[in-house]
């Protein structure tokens, strides 16, 4: 079931996640692959925002998080638990937003041209499944509104997706 959709950039970023939170819950289907879900989630995010220049799953299995479904630039295939932001937020379960990811000790960068980031993590029964990363050519481009609703959506992610398939797919 492919859908586009329609989204006007000249709305405000909050207007925008009102708008594809419920496309993307639409989207989602449990009788689907993850991966397939988890790249149109990617996909709506990469469409929606301007300011975004990179978005992605990471995908936990014993203590590294392999690159999942992701739009944009080439990335890093694997990033140790506590390293960099991604493996920074795997570690303490906490969205990480960083407004240079110059000054982030430790910062893995697959994309020079990257200046800010967010990553949440996706948290299922209470166990780490992967982490979701955004970044941005712009300093600065995450802020409590982009926190907040991404964190809505992985909560979505993580209701209506069985990541009991990860560690198939990661063999």
């Amino acid at each position: 079931m492919a859908e586009s959709i329609s989204i006007d950039k000249n709305l405000s970023d909050v207007d925008i996640y009102n708008a594809i939170i419920p496309q993307i819950q639409y989207l989602l289907n449990n009788d689907e692959p993850i991966i397939s879900n988890l790249s149109n989630v990617t996909a709506v995010l990469m469409e929606a925002f301007n300011k975004f220049s990179w978005v992605g799953f990471y995908l936990l299995k014993e203590n590294k998080l392999y690159l999942g479904p992701f739009q944009g630039k080439a990335a890093c295939t694997v990033i140790n638990v506590g390293s960099g932001v991604c493996g920074a937020s795997a570690q303490t379960k906490d969205t990480i937003i960083v407004d240079d990811v110059n000054s982030f000790p430790g910062h893995i960068a697959c994309d020079s041209f990257s200046k800010s980031e967010i990553v949440v993590p996706l948290i299922q029964n209470d166990k780490l499944c992967g982490v979701l990363d955004i970044d941005s050519h712009k300093y600065a481009s995450f802020n409590l509104h982009d926190k907040m609703y991404l964190e809505i959506i992985c909560r979505i992610i993580t209701e209506k997706l069985n990541f009991n398939q990860i560690n198939e797919i990661l063999k």
